[in-house]
């Protein structure tokens, strides 16, 4: 936390286009570490998107680059400020000269010991350690309690963020005791007022548990071949009802969803989740969740949320 420069040993994930300036911005002022998921982003946008969150707090935050993709905005959100970027599903060799040459830090997604043994080959300044219980696209295959030991032992000195199924104070202080530096989360910040997630879906998480968190390949338009936690509905159960099959011979493939008030729509089996103005069958695109949706409870302010699961932390830590 002191390389990092913040307080709350709590980390917001990426969550693609549910995080945005207001979240990343409300979860790093209230001493935690806000992110934005900038992979998808145009450089020009992602650019005013680093700058107008160096507006609204003056403490750290990520941007992520999936490096399954072109990370085409990588070097606008730095010149505009980015003072820490993380990666995910690759090795970020190619770009740890650029990273550094702007003055920033930069962590790597790993889910193996040998992963973590490669990226501080790279020069990682921190580690993420996702086990498979998380939500949205999982790059990990095994659970977070089997991976995480191996990781901290590998990466000495070097901080660990655990991620995968965390989602209460109780969890993060269970990381913290196994070795973890902090506890990144991602489900939980869906749910909370800044998100940009579509209300109904903010509220199906609320009332969903672990159960209905399903690993999948079923919303791949856009990823493919890239397993997936969602929520069960209606396009996951008749995909699966027909047997899982591949493009092309799917049930209701083309069907159009949602639409936003610019005309742009939504079709079924998109890795798009449902957001704020979207109108039509939201609730049957991907509905991205960890296993650690059973703690979603409400729908809160982001500040407030950073606060409670802190105290809640350090509650369960002076209680072990």
């Amino acid at each position: 936390m002191r390389i990092l420069d913040f307080d709350i040993p709590i980390l917001q994930a990426p969550i693609g286009s549910c995080t945005g300036v207001e979240l990343a911005s409300a979860v790093s002022q209230a001493g935690a570490m806000g992110a934005l998921a900038l992979t998808w982003t145009s450089p020009e946008v992602a650019g005013q998107m680093v700058s107008e969150v160096r507006k609204r707090t003056t403490k750290p935050f990520q941007v992520n680059f999936v490096l399954a993709f072109e990370p085409r905005s990588l070097v606008p959100a730095l010149e505009a400020g980015a003072p820490i970027v993380t990666f995910s599903w690759g090795l970020p060799d190619r770009y740890v000269s650029v990273v550094r040459s702007h003055g920033a830090k930069f962590g790597v997604q790993v889910t193996t010991r040998d992963g973590a043994k490669r990226a501080l080959d790279c020069g990682a300044d921190f580690l993420i350690c996702q086990g498979v219980e998380a939500g949205g696209h999982v790059q990990a295959t095994q659970p977070l309690c089997q991976v995480l030991p191996e990781v901290v032992i590998e990466a000495g000195t070097v901080p660990v963020v655990a991620a995968g199924g965390i989602g209460s104070g109780a969890a993060i202080a269970a990381v913290l005791r196994m070795g973890a530096t902090a506890a990144m989360l991602g489900t939980r910040f869906v749910a909370c007022d800044e998100s940009l997630a579509h209300s109904s879906y903010k509220q199906l998480l609320v009332e969903s548990s672990a159960k209905t968190a399903s690993l999948t390949l079923c919303f791949d338009l856009g990823w493919p071949y890239a397993a997936h936690r969602v929520l069960r509905n209606r396009t996951l159960e008749l995909w699966e009802a027909a047997g899982c099959p591949p493009s092309g011979l799917r049930p209701g493939e083309g069907d159009v969803l949602a639409f936003l008030p610019n005309g742009k729509t939504y079709k079924r089996y998109e890795d798009a989740p449902p957001l704020r103005g979207m109108d039509g069958s939201v609730l049957e695109l991907c509905l991205y969740a960890g296993l650690s949706v059973a703690d979603v409870t409400d729908v809160r302010p982001a500040a407030d949320l950073v606060a409670a699961l802190w105290n809640e932390c350090r509650m369960a830590l002076n209680d072990g």
